[in-house]
């Protein structure tokens, strides 16, 4: 489990070292990885970390779901939009793993997306072994 202490509203984290880690400490050779966030309100993607792409990435989720317009889940806690956002995004990545290593593309990375923050947030990484 990742455990991470976001500090701003929205928020991108790159966490793919916190995955390698993982399974380095791991017996796994070669399998699939789960990274699972275990919140409503943050996602996990695949892309790559470059800030502009990420401010591009934060600004078109904020564009399709916008805070404040009117989401009937706003009378519990005004976050409907976060709620939303992350429904775009999704909660998981599944990742090949062989010879104790992410099969990654040369510009991808594990990314965290906080959107209804700062908070502590948790990660579940289960390795599946083959």
């Amino acid at each position: 489990m990742i455990e991470l202490n976001t500090r701003k509203e929205v928020e991108v984290i790159d966490v793919t070292f916190y995955v390698e880690k993982a399974i380095e400490e791991s017996s796994i050779e070669q399998g699939i990885c789960l990274i699972y966030t275990l919140h409503t309100t943050t996602g996990i993607v695949v892309n790559e970390a470059e800030p502009g792409l990420i401010r591009d990435m934060t600004s078109l989720v904020a564009s399709l779901a916008p805070k404040g317009a009117g989401y009937l889940h706003d009378r519990f806690g005004g976050n409907a939009h976060a709620h939303l956002q992350a429904m775009l995004l999704g909660n998981s990545a599944v990742i090949p793993v062989e010879g104790k290593r992410l099969i990654l593309g040369t510009w991808q990375k594990i990314l965290f997306v906080e959107l209804d923050g700062p908070r502590k947030r948790w990660v579940c990484v289960k390795l599946i072994e083959e």
